[in-house]
């Protein structure tokens, strides 16, 4: 059994084997502290009955500064999945699912536009998650993921930027169909 709780900071002792999974993006001890500091209520785990950390979700609410309004890349109100990940020991068991509600839940509670996120173009297993979960491409953000690799090259993978509508956008004005033949830049993504 399985039960859900806010992270706690003595958790980031206890994640490793969660963070270990090729397809998670692991951040420096700051960033992880900021969400904690900042968004508490959106930084969820899901525990194991012996304690361990099956999965978590990082989440935030934010929108693009006000001298971005005019952009055709402003971002309204809505939440952010920074992060999503479940351990492979249990995967399968709906906790995916079960996390992304929760930021969804806040995200209408606040009265968000939408949910997004980004997910690396070579992640079929995240995609297929994240469709599975009702969301859609909405862009393709080229080169997102430019991570220092040991030889000083940058790996410069492109993202998805995938969204979920929330009750607010009744019109559907924050999703599309056609994502993948929208192509951004990283600097028009704030």
């Amino acid at each position: 059994m399985t039960s859900l709780r806010p992270f706690h900071a003595t958790d980031i002792f206890k994640f490793n084997p969660t963070n270990l999974d090729p397809l998670t993006e692991t951040y420096d001890l700051n960033f992880y502290f900021s969400y904690l500091a900042r968004w508490p209520h959106l930084f969820n785990v899901a525990e194991g009955l012996d304690g361990t950390i099956d999965g978590y979700i990082m989440g935030k609410l934010e929108s693009s500064p006000s001298y971005y309004v005019n952009s055709e890349h402003y971002l309204p109100f809505h939440a952010h999945i920074t992060a999503l990940t479940v351990a492979p020991h249990a995967r399968r068991l709906g906790l995916a699912r079960t996390l992304s509600s929760t930021l969804e839940n806040s995200g209408d509670e606040y009265d968000a536009w939408f949910v997004d996120l980004f997910v690396r173009k070579s992640n079929k297993v995240g995609q297929a998650l994240y469709k599975g979960l009702g969301y859609k491409v909405f862009r393709v953000v080229k080169e997102y993921y430019v991570d220092d690799l040991s030889d000083d090259t940058k790996d410069g993978e492109d993202a998805w930027d995938m969204r979920k509508r929330l009750k607010r956008d009744v019109s559907g004005i924050h999703a599309r169909d056609d994502g993948e033949n929208y192509v951004v830049r990283p600097e028009d993504v704030w």
